[in-house]
């Protein structure tokens, strides 16, 4: 992407005086070999390569590109005019493209991460192409996308291309490896064969190509156009050329479709590229001229992009909107976004990333039905309607974002760490948000406090003082005779939802029918199951929800809704599975790398992993559509010898397999006890036989007095090791591992160290939401006091902090 060089120039300079990576992905730096395969349980990465190390890559030998298949096919899609949020939006006229960097070209997980702050992107309703962006001169140059956006594209019918860059020579661009990715070899390209086969193998639709290198001629350019062509007939691949490069071999942006590089699209009868990025500087006249030169090429003008750079300003960015989508008119060109993730990069958290994604995509009023403002960026909704790929049966949504800071499984919760995997994400609503009322509108947003499945719910909270409807899903869903519907709701207190199902039909799809859902039960989450028998021969083409009622503060979660016929399926187990490999990260934690054979009957949706703890609970390890995942956590129970990790298939329709399961073996355990019978105090005592000497006495069997306990206000409890000491694990046997009600696990919980009594009190653990009776936790760290500190002591509210072992192991 052209940028002003004297600026990049100078940054570059800085990086490399100062040994600093460069923040884009040209970095002026001289090539490296393609990294050595990692360690058999270590992190897999997506694939980077430059032309020659390409034509070395075979899927049988990379040890990563099992991980970095998509198992999502893409999914039709459907924009029905009458069901369009905002008046101005265009049907059937531009699409819009974005190039969005999820990480360093080098250092983009294959499956996710532990990190719950990551670029969700949840505005697929909008964008019809993903370019998996990134490429760099010292990294490599040619980079496929990840299986995490991969599988989220295609759930929302969203192809996504990967990234050939070609940087200019000032970012390290050589002109040899231009001529290495064109050569030709008889009469195949063989880095084409490569190209069409990783797009193959991993499941992706096509490549981006960015030319930006100086000193190419006529011959190297027409050469680039025949490795299109000749990568394109292999199939089903799909390019996208950027206007860099022109037909003379010179780097020279046209801004527009021009003579000058109109090959690149097409050349004569023949198709070279499937689109074309036009670089920022476009002009109304020029995409005016472009339009009649595609047409006459008999290409269509909305395979032409017109760009803008959002990378460093967002929606602050000056775009001459007019000239691509003029008022009143055919809009005059698609739209290329370059790097739409600053709504995350520049945003201070979750919260602010969520603001800002919203008023780029839905503009300035959170929604696309009323773009009014002041501003020159109305949002993408404002030209754009939105397409659903809610198009086939089952249909079902938790609403989860593909990332949160713990997991539920069907409302219980099974793991307290953070996560992000937008494989896991579901369709997410294709209206952000549309809410009408002759009252006080309520606000809906996606919650993650708490969950059904996986990370997030939908909740919808203020004051009811009218009826609300809230349109949340368009859809192409055939009613049949045993099709039901159904929603998962939570409630503050047990009574009345106010709530209701409001669906319309293909026939009448403005037309919404409601179906009441009754009270709850209790405060925890309650299925409603609705017949649409009624309905039968009819099509769904709006999911939505309606209250009713008044209530001062109104506050309901929908935790999923559904749409199936007969009963819930389940697929088979899954089979095989296998331990390919294992990295100890320390003496008590692993990080693994399994893999299983697929389900051999039924629609699996996911598979998920758990480890089997030993009070029979599961605790949730990641999952994947796919056939093999990366466990980037696994930590040792105590001083078990192996532990037993379990895999089980999640249908389309959220039935579960039985588990398939595997061992995972440790090593004998390292080092001692350091705190086992050495002087403990602590900020008080239940009784007088529950004092700290209890949590350090090696022992969790004497019964219930055979532990600390506590009810101060101030929850501590501390040992003195006697001398600085390596420690590289924490063990708390918390009031379960003595037989006590696992309601009182300790919930929130820090473990301080330090070297002498002078010194400040360091963290080096931290836990939140913990259910477990055995916790261990790794650490390397060198100290003579430890201290526990409780900060939530029990899944209730009972006040007693209960702990039979507080364990500090090490050397």
């Amino acid at each position: 992407m052209r940028r002003h060089l004297p600026l990049l120039l100078i940054t570059a300079l800085i990086a490399a005086l100062l040994g600093l990576a460069p923040l884009a992905p040209h970095a002026p730096l001289a090539p490296v070999a393609h990294a050595a395969a990692p360690a058999a349980g270590d992190q897999p990465y997506a694939s980077y390569w430059h032309p020659n190390t390409l034509l070395d890559w075979d899927p049988a030998t990379d040890p990563d590109a099992r991980f970095n298949r998509s198992r999502v096919p893409l999914r039709p899609r459907v924009s029905d005019p009458a069901l369009k949020a905002n008046p101005n939006a265009r049907a059937g006229e531009a699409k819009i493209a974005s190039l969005v960097s999820f990480g360093p070209t080098s250092n983009n997980p294959s499956q996710g991460s532990a990190d719950p702050h990551s670029y969700a992107f949840g505005h697929w309703q909008y964008i019809d192409t993903l370019v998996f962006w990134g490429g760099s001169a010292s990294e490599g140059l040619i980079l496929a996308p990840n299986a995490t956006v991969i599988d989220a594209a295609h759930r929302n019918g969203v192809k996504v291309y990967g990234t050939v860059f070609f940087p200019p020579t000032a970012y390290g661009g050589q002109i040899q490896w231009v001529r290495d990715f064109a050569r030709k070899t008889g009469s195949t390209y063989p880095v084409a064969d490569k190209l069409a086969q990783v797009a193959r193998h991993y499941g992706f639709d096509g490549w981006f190509v960015n030319q930006e290198t100086a000193g190419g001629d006529a011959a190297l350019a027409g050469e680039l156009r025949e490795v299109m062509r000749y990568a394109r007939s292999l199939g089903p691949v799909e390019f996208m050329w950027y206007d860099a490069m022109t037909e003379s071999g010179a780097v020279s942006w046209q801004d527009s479709l021009t003579s000058a590089n109109d090959a690149f699209l097409q050349e004569g009868a023949r198709r070279t590229s499937d689109a074309m990025f036009l670089d920022f500087g476009w002009s109304s006249a020029g995409l005016g001229s472009s339009r009649t030169l595609a047409r006459s090429l008999g290409r269509n003008e909305y395979e032409l992009y017109a760009g803008i750079d959002t990378e460093a300003n967002g929606y602050d960015t000056s775009v001459p909107w007019g000239s691509v989508f003029p008022a009143g008119q055919p809009h005059a060109a698609s739209l290329g976004i370059y790097r739409p993730e600053w709504t995350f990069t520049s945003s201070t958290g979750r919260a602010d990333s969520q603001a800002r994604e919203a008023r780029y995509w839905d503009g300035a009023n959170g929604d696309p039905s009323n773009t009014t403002t002041t501003s020159a960026w109305k949002g993408l909704a404002h030209y754009v309607p939105e397409s659903s790929a809610v198009t086939a049966k089952p249909f079902v949504t938790s609403f989860g974002a593909g990332q949160g800071d713990f997991f539920h499984s069907g409302g219980v919760r099974v793991s307290s760490g953070g996560w992000n995997n937008l494989s896991l994400q579901d369709v997410p609503p294709t209206y952000r948000w549309l809410v009408s009322s002759a009252g006080t509108r309520l606000t809906p947003s996606i919650d993650y406090s708490d969950a059904y499945e996986g990370g997030s719910s939908l909740r919808l909270t203020g004051p009811l003082d009218a009826v609300n409807t809230v349109r949340l899903y368009q859809t192409k869903l055939p009613v049949a005779a045993d099709t039901t519907l159904s929603l998962v709701v939570k409630t503050p207190t047990a009574g009345p939802t106010r709530l209701a199902a409001a669906v319309s039909f293909t026939d009448a799809p403005t037309d919404l029918t409601t179906l009441d859902l009754g009270a709850n039960t209790t405060t925890g989450w309650e299925r409603k199951t609705l017949d649409l028998s009624a309905y039968s021969g009819r099509t769904i083409a709006q999911i939505g929800l309606r209250t009713v009622g008044t209530a001062a503060s109104y506050d309901v979660r929908v935790g999923q809704i559904a749409v199936y016929d007969g009963t819930v399926d389940a697929a088979a187990a899954p089979t095989g599975v296998t331990v390919l490999g294992t990295t100890d990260v320390s003496p008590g934690r692993k990080s693994l790398r399994l893999a299983w054979a697929p389900s051999a009957s039924g629609a699996v949706h996911h598979y998920e992993v758990y480890r089997r703890n030993a009070d029979g609970t599961r605790t949730f390890l990641g999952g994947t559509p796919n056939d093999a995942l990366f466990v980037p956590r696994l930590d040792r129970a105590g001083t078990e010898t192996a532990t037993t990790v379990e895999v089980e298939a999640v249908s389309t329709e959220y039935g579960r397999s039985p588990a398939a399961a595997t061992t995972v073996a440790w090593s004998p355990p390292t080092g001692v006890n350091l705190a086992l019978n050495r002087p403990a105090t602590a900020s008080g005592r239940c009784a007088t036989a529950e004092g700290p000497a209890k949590a350090v006495n090696g022992s969790v069997s004497g019964g219930t007095a055979d532990k600390w306990c506590t009810t101060t206000t101030a929850r501590w409890l501390e040992v003195d090791l006697g001398s600085s000491r390596t420690l590289d694990r924490f063990v708390v046997r918390h009031a379960g591992a003595g037989g006590e009600d696992p309601a009182w696990n300790t919930r929130d919980f820090t473990i301080k160290v330090r070297g002498s009594t002078a010194d400040p009190w360091t963290t080096a653990v931290t836990v939140t939401g913990n259910t477990a009776a055995t916790t261990t936790h790794p650490v390397t760290r060198a100290a003579r006091y430890v201290r526990l500190e409780i900060t939530r002591p029990t899944q209730t509210a009972d006040p007693a902090a209960r702990i039979y072992e507080f364990e500090a192991w090490g050397s």
